[in-house]
């Protein structure tokens, strides 16, 4: 791979000449394909199908539980069991996030802020890795992002999330505090080289400072969001000390940050610090170490900030009343003419599927019509109206049931717009 050179040079000087090598040349190599596993809606499918599912999966990916290698890369888009939020297409490395939440926090429900979440994956390890009861904020500035991001998660289908289009200061004006807050901050995105030709094609020095500036603004707004003894964790895609080690660093010397370590396999591959006379807990995956893509993480207590958290209730009235709410739960059915039209995230959720609605399993030919949202026909014995349709048991949304056709309640936005349709479905996963 053709690299910037004075990248590669950074790089070289940052890595040192075994570890560099170590990466260039696995930067020559087509990255890994993973995914990650939604417990509540694999718990939906029968053995049979769960059994076919689980045979395509490669290894586990040691630092999440329900995380998976695949053997090579299938075509998701036709799969009607990742729309259904059956699980998530998520870079290895991301899902590091599961260990430390899963180390670090309390034994209750908590309440979390993901601050720059789209498009979802790592709002996605955390409503699967929070204890029950627990409430998350999924937030991105960007509205079209935001969009993306809502999509996402409504799909995951977990209850108590809520999706926010607002910057980190709207945060602070609204006077919201949590237990634990994600910043997954933009960067430079040196670590999407290998898998995103546009992160090489953008890349220079001149970007690096503008983000590692962006950043400490960003943090700063999150430590006055979070409550006394609450988690901030700092997360990034890029490899230059100046965006990870420095802004760590920073943050102890201006906020009061208490840099907390995390128990890691050895055989994971993770490298720490690379700043010297800098030995903060830090984590960083590097292509050629570790089987992923490059990330750099680290996770800091709060503990002067003489706040708690706001209870539920709270967060929820303060947010309706000063943020910009994309969604929260399943969306108020919708009166067209006579009909009252149910959303799709009511189908979605796991928490609403109940019998409210008769059912009908649709072929994969049938459920890749759907999500293209084409009219399709179901049999004579369903009955007439408004019916969930699903694939292997998964829901997936709506039909209005007319007898010779069902028009499609799909959201147009979410469609499936790719014209080349594999043959089967097995030519989709394997």
């Amino acid at each position: 791979m053709l690299l910037p050179a004075e990248f590669e040079k950074n790089m070289r000087q940052l890595l040192g000449d075994a570890r560099f090598e170590a990466f260039s040349s696995a930067m020559d190599e087509q990255p890994p394909v993973s995914i990650r596993l939604n417990p509540l809606k694999t718990a939906l499918m029968d053995d049979e199908h769960r059994k076919r599912f689980s045979q395509r999966l490669g290894d586990a990916v040691p630092w999440c539980e329900g995380g998976f290698y695949l053997p090579q890369r299938p075509q998701f888009t036709f799969d009607p069991l990742m729309h259904g939020g059956v699980y998530y297409v998520q870079e290895a490395s991301s899902m590091f996030l599961h260990t430390v939440l899963r180390q670090l926090l309390p034994d209750r429900p908590v309440a979390m802020l993901d601050l720059c979440a789209a498009p979802g994956g790592k709002s996605t390890v955390a409503r699967a890795a929070l204890p029950e009861g627990s409430l998350l904020m999924s937030n991105e500035p960007m509205r079209t992002r935001a969009q993306i991001l809502g999509e996402n998660m409504q799909k995951w289908g977990h209850p108590n999330v809520i999706v926010t289009n607002n910057y980190p200061r709207d945060y602070v004006k609204a006077g919201l505090k949590f237990d634990i807050i994600l910043c997954d901050v933009p960067c430079s995105g040196e670590g999407m080289m290998r898998k995103d030709a546009g992160a090489v094609s953008q890349w220079s020095q001149a970007l690096v400072e503008q983000c590692w500036q962006l950043q400490r603004q960003i943090v700063a707004d999150a430590w006055e969001c979070l409550a006394d003894g609450g988690l901030l964790i700092y997360s990034t895609c890029t490899f230059n000390t100046h965006e990870n080690e420095e802004n760590i660093r920073w943050c102890q010397e201006q906020l009061g940050a208490e840099v907390t370590g995390i128990d890691v396999d050895h055989s994971w591959g993770i490298t720490n610090s690379l700043l010297p006379h800098f030995s903060a807990p830090v984590y960083r995956f590097i292509p050629g170490l570790t089987r992923g893509e490059g990330l750099f993480m680290a996770a800091m207590r709060k503990s002067n900030g003489g706040t708690k958290a706001d209870n539920h209730a709270t967060l929820r009235n303060k947010a309706h009343k000063r943020l910009s709410i994309l969604c929260d739960g399943p969306k108020q059915p919708e009166r067209k003419g006579k009909d009252l039209l149910p959303d799709v995230s009511e189908a979605l959720m796991v928490d609403t599927q109940k019998q409210a609605y008769p059912r009908c399993e649709l072929s994969w030919e049938q459920a890749v019509a759907y999500l293209r949202r084409e009219t399709i026909a179901l049999p004579p014995e369903v009955p007439r109206g408004i019916v969930m349709v699903t694939f292997w048991n998964i829901p997936l949304g709506f039909v209005k049931n007319i007898g010779n056709r069902a028009n499609n309640l799909y959201p147009q936005e979410w469609k499936i717009k790719s014209t080349h349709i594999p043959n089967n479905y097995d030519e989709t996963i394997s």
